[in-house]
C-alpha cells in the first residue's frame, strides 16, 4: 500500500480515471441515444425518440443476411482459432522449441502489424491461386488476425498454472495424452474461453479484411453499415452498432461469470 501520497495527487488521479472513462464511454453513449431518434437522418443529438428503427433492421433482408453470414463467420473462425491456439500455445509455453521465441513472435505478429497488410496479402495470394475473394478467405483472413489472442490468453493461462499438478498426475501413471486430458486442458480452460471471445469479437467487428475478401455474394454486418453509411446514413446504422455494443457486454459478463476476468487479465 502507497502512504503519503499528497492529496493533489490523489485528485489529478481521480480526474484523470473520470476524464478517460468519458472520453471511452461517451461515443457508445452517442451511438445508442441516436439509435432511438424519430429523425430520417443519422443526427446528435436525436430529433425525438423512437424504436423504429430496430424494427426496420429487423425487417431488412439485407441487414438479416450480413447478421447471419458475420455470425457463422465468426463461430467458425471461433472453433478453429480456439482448436489451432491451444495446442500452439501449450507447444510454445510448455515445451523448450527450437527457436520458440521468434515462433512466438512470428504467432503474435496479427496484433502489432496492420490488419491493412493481412488483407491485401491475402487478396494477392487468393488472386494467384485463380480463387479470388470467398467466404473460405474470410475465415482464413479472420482466422490469422484471431489466433494470436488464443495463444497469448491461453499462454497467459499456462504461465500461472501450477506444474506441480501435471507432475502429481505423472508420478501417479498418467500418460502424456492422460496428462493433458485430465489437467492441462482443464487449466486452459479459461484461456480457451477468453481467447474464444476475443476470436469472434475480431471476427465479427472486422471490416478490413472483409473489404478485401468479401465475394460478391458475401456481405459481413461490418460492411453492411459501411456501405449504409456512405450511400444512406439514416439511424439504423446506429441501432445495428447498438445490438452489437450490448452483445458485447453479455459475452463478457458471461465470461466473467463463468470464469472470472481476474484470472485470464
Amino acid at each position: 500500500m502507497v502512504r503519503g501520497v499528497p492529496p493533489a495527487a490523489k485528485l489529478l488521479t481521480a480526474f484523470l480515471i473520470t476524464a478517460t472513462a468519458i472520453f471511452m464511454l461517451v461515443p457508445l453513449a452517442v451511438v445508442m441515444l441516436s439509435s432511438l431518434s424519430a429523425s430520417e437522418f443519422l443526427v446528435f443529438p436525436p430529433r425525438g425518440f423512437s424504436l423504429r428503427w430496430y424494427g426496420e433492421i429487423m425487417a431488412s433482408d439485407a441487414y438479416l443476411k450480413a447478421g447471419w453470414t458475420s455470425i457463422k463467420l465468426a463461430l467458425v473462425v471461433t472453433v478453429l482459432a480456439i482448436a489451432i491456439g491451444t495446442p500452439t500455445a501449450i507447444a510454445l509455453y510448455r515445451f523448450r522449441l527450437p527457436g520458440g521465441e521468434a515462433l512466438g513472435a512470428l504467432f503474435l505478429s496479427p496484433l502489432v502489424l496492420p490488419t491493412l497488410i493481412f488483407g491485401i496479402g491475402l487478396l494477392v495470394l487468393f488472386s494467384s491461386w485463380g480463387g479470388g475473394p470467398s467466404f473460405t478467405g474470410l475465415v482464413i483472413g479472420h482466422l490469422v488476425i484471431s489466433l494470436p489472442y488464443v495463444i497469448r490468453t491461453v499462454g497467459a493461462v499456462l504461465a500461472d498454472a501450477d506444474p506441480a499438478l501435471e507432475e502429481a498426475a505423472r508420478t501417479m501413471g498418467a500418460n502424456v495424452w492422460q496428462r493433458y486430458r485430465y489437467v492441462v486442458l482443464p487449466q486452459c480452460a479459461a484461456g480457451m474461453a477468453a481467447g474464444g471471445f476475443f476470436a469472434f469479437n475480431i471476427s465479427f467487428d472486422d471490416a478490413v479484411v472483409a473489404l478485401f475478401m468479401r465475394a460478391p455474394d458475401v456481405e459481413t454486418l461490418p460492411l453492411r453499415i459501411y456501405s449504409q453509411l456512405e450511400f444512406s446514413p439514416d439511424p439504423s446504422v446506429a441501432a445495428v452498432s447498438t445490438i452489437m455494443i450490448l452483445l458485447t457486454i453479455f459475452l463478457v459478463f458471461l465470461i466473467d461469470r463463468l470464469f472470472g476476468l481476474k484470472r485470464i487479465a
